[in-house]
């Protein structure tokens, strides 16, 4: 059912219509368990802990933080691979939380993972043949060895890889060929969504374009959805159409691409672009970066009202003492505070730090 067209805030266009997935309250917490006999349950890691998220259809949505900020078991989450601790993710409609193995089977055709490390996700005991088809066959989508084979060279042959060369196994290929060979075993179910975590952070910088090139040729020849999760703020600048900035299993910034390099709000992302190296050097020598302190906070005992006035410059040098009493007691929600598009901080302004 389609919904009138809106503008919605943080959006980079107006679209018609609703997301082809939608992420409301998502969490997912990891039980810590003490010692003794029964090793109960005395705390728990907040991994994920409370993230929206929308994706439109032929949209790329970046998302990106810190190592260790949850991102990657956001994915996962969202694929229902880690079951949720709480929340809604409907895809098309249908909500994907709860799901068992077996009613979740039929809509792994339309949402698949690209994962991170290509010497990791490929079986080293089978040929790429036998990894691209693995899918086909588990959801019968050929009907007989003749279909198979041709279908298999196909999507070899689309990710730019060799067809002859099907034969050959994991260990032969270089780093971003292994990676191509994930994707178009992605692919082989003609997916509409593809979670990509990190998929090039484990490629050399020359590699790491090419897939990047090819992800954008995909996406524009098959009309694919994105969520393209990274930590590389270069690389998602480049594919991404709208981008969500995480922070210890928080969204806490969502805007347009080019409203978020350009007048970032939240004084994290405002630090994150600022770590961004200039081409020019008189540019890079004048500008004045923005320094983050301290450790990421633990997840299993996160700061009580802002998670990251801990390490804020804007909470240890410009606020005052009523401001920061604000900052530590009330925990900003994400919304839009006047700068065009969404934050999570009471008193974020948007300013140009490239």
């Amino acid at each position: 059912m389609s919904a009138p067209t809106t503008q919605r805030p943080g959006d980079c266009a107006v679209r018609s219509g609703e997301p082809i997935l939608q992420v409301r309250g998502l969490e997912k917490h990891f039980p810590i368990r003490g010692g003794g006999l029964l090793k109960r349950v005395v705390g728990a890691v907040r991994a994920v802990d409370g993230v929206d998220l929308d994706l439109y259809p032929g949209e790329v949505l970046g998302l990106v933080g810190e190592s260790g900020c949850g991102k990657s078991t956001t994915g996962r989450a969202i694929l229902n691979l880690q079951p949720a601790t709480s929340g809604s993710v409907v895809f098309e409609g249908r909500e994907l939380v709860g799901l068992s193995r077996t009613e979740m089977r039929p809509l792994r055709r339309d949402i698949q993972l690209v994962f991170q490390d290509p010497y990791a996700s490929l079986n080293p005991r089978l040929p790429v043949f036998d990894i691209v088809a693995e899918p086909l066959i588990i959801h019968g989508l050929t009907s007989g060895d003749t279909e198979l084979r041709a279908r298999v060279r196909q999507l070899v042959e689309t990710v730019g890889l060799n067809p002859e060369h099907t034969n050959r196994y994991p260990s032969e290929f270089s780093g971003g060929q292994r990676q191509r060979i994930g994707i178009a075993r992605a692919l082989a179910l003609q997916p509409k969504v593809l979670v990509l975590d990190e998929p090039v952070s484990a490629l050399d910088v020359s590699i790491q374009a090419g897939v990047i090139n090819l992800l954008e040729d995909l996406k524009n020849e098959f009309g694919l959805s994105y969520l393209f999760i990274a930590h590389d703020l270069s690389v998602v600048k480049h594919i991404s159409d709208r981008i969500a900035v995480m922070y210890l299993g928080r969204i806490i910034e969502i805007a347009e691409r080019d409203e978020l390099f350009e007048r970032p709000a939240h004084p994290y992302t405002q630090a994150l672009l600022s770590a961004i190296p200039l081409p020019d050097p008189r540019r890079e020598r004048a500008r004045q970066r923005i320094i983050i302190s301290g450790d990421v906070p633990s997840p299993a005992n996160p700061p009580s009202g802002c998670r990251f006035r801990t390490r804020c410059q804007k909470f240890a040098n410009e606020l005052t003492d009523g401001q920061r009493e604000l900052c530590m007691t009330v925990d900003p929600q994400l919304e839009d505070r006047g700068t065009g598009h969404l934050n999570a901080c009471h008193y974020a302004k948007a300013r140009a730090v490239l």
